[in-house]
């Protein structure tokens, strides 16, 4: 699990916004989660063990598993530079 600031606009990374990746080095990276800070501050310690829990779960899906997830819009699969 990666929690990663991603700056705003004219606000640099510290008025930003905070993401939650799911990401396996090589393999596989999960959006999950993201907010600005102006509306909260972090996740907390409950919120961070569900994250880690999800993605000992979500990774540990095979391809074949994760193709059926997006066959039946459960996930989404977003390609390099493209926009959701």
């Amino acid at each position: 699990m990666i929690k990663q600031r991603v700056a705003r606009k004219g606000q640099g990374k510290s008025g930003g916004y905070r993401t939650i990746i799911l990401y396996r080095q090589e393999q596989r990276a999960f959006f999950v989660f993201g907010f600005a800070k102006s509306e909260q501050e972090n996740i907390n310690g409950e919120e961070e063990s569900y994250f880690k829990q999800m993605a000992k779960e979500i990774l540990a899906l095979s391809d074949e598993q994760i193709a059926a997830l997006v066959e039946k819009g459960r996930f989404s699969e977003i390609g390099d530079g493209e926009e959701i």
